[in-house]
C-alpha cells in the first residue's frame, strides 16, 4: 500500500485488482466510509493491465493514494491506511497470527471444507512452463517465479504486528475464516 499525499482529506484511491476476492473488500469498506475510490482491474470499472503499460498511466490519473493487490484484515488495513493522514508514507508488513506454508494452508482449508484437497508444489521450471502455456510474457513469468522463490526459501514467514499496530487487534487466524468459507458450500 502506498500514499502519496498527507493532506487532501478525504484522498481519492485507486484500488487495483478491484474484483478479486481482498479488492473488492477494500473498494466496499473505502465506499462505505464515504471515500471517493475507482476500482481498477483488466475487467472493472477502471481499466488496468500490469500486461499493458498504456492502462496504467489513465488509471493512475488523480489517484492520491493506491491499493496494491488478501481478505478481511487487509481489506480493513487498507481502508484505514488508505484514509488516515497518521499512516501516510508509512509501510506496514501483514500476516496473520501464525506462519504457514502453502501445504499448511491446504490443510486447513481441507479440513473446513470436510474433503481432501491435495498441495502439488511445482518446480520453479515447472511453474514457469505453466505461466508461459497460459500467455504470460516471459519477464512477468520470471517475475512471479522470483516472487514465489522467496515465499520458498522463508523469506516472508515472519509473523508481523501491522495489523496490530493499524487496527488495534491482532490478525485474524486462517482457521475460522476457512471454516466461515466453507459454511457457504463454495468448496463443496
Amino acid at each position: 500500500m502506498t500514499t502519496r499525499s498527507t493532506h487532501r482529506t478525504p484522498p481519492r484511491v485507486l484500488v487495483l485488482g478491484a474484483t478479486g476476492k481482498t479488492g473488492r473488500r477494500v473498494v466496499a469498506r473505502l465506499r462505505e466510509l464515504g471515500v471517493e475510490t475507482r476500482a481498477a482491474s483488466r475487467s472493472g470499472e477502471v481499466r488496468f493491465d500490469w500486461t499493458l503499460p498504456d492502462t496504467w498511466e489513465p488509471a493512475l490519473a488523480g489517484a492520491d493514494a493506491l491499493y496494491l493487490i488478501a481478505p478481511d484484515d487487509v481489506a480493513a488495513v487498507a481502508a484505514v491506511v488508505l484514509t488516515e493522514d497518521a499512516h501516510a508514507g508509512r509501510t506496514y508488513e501483514l500476516s496473520g497470527p501464525r506462519a504457514l506454508t502453502f501445504a499448511e494452508a491446504t490443510g486447513i482449508i481441507a479440513r473446513a471444507a470436510g474433503r481432501p484437497i491435495r498441495y502439488e508444489e511445482l518446480t520453479p521450471q515447472a511453474y514457469r512452463a505453466e505461466l508461459l502455456a497460459q500467455g504470460w510474457a516471459e519477464a512477468d513469468a520470471d517475475a512471479l517465479g522470483a516472487m514465489f522463490a522467496l515465499h520458498r526459501a522463508g523469506h516472508s514467514a515472519e509473523v508481523t504486528d501491522g495489523v496490530r499496530q493499524v487496527l488495534g487487534r491482532e490478525a485474524a487466524d486462517l482457521e475460522p475464516w476457512a471454516r466461515r468459507i466453507a459454511a457457504t458450500g463454495v468448496w463443496a
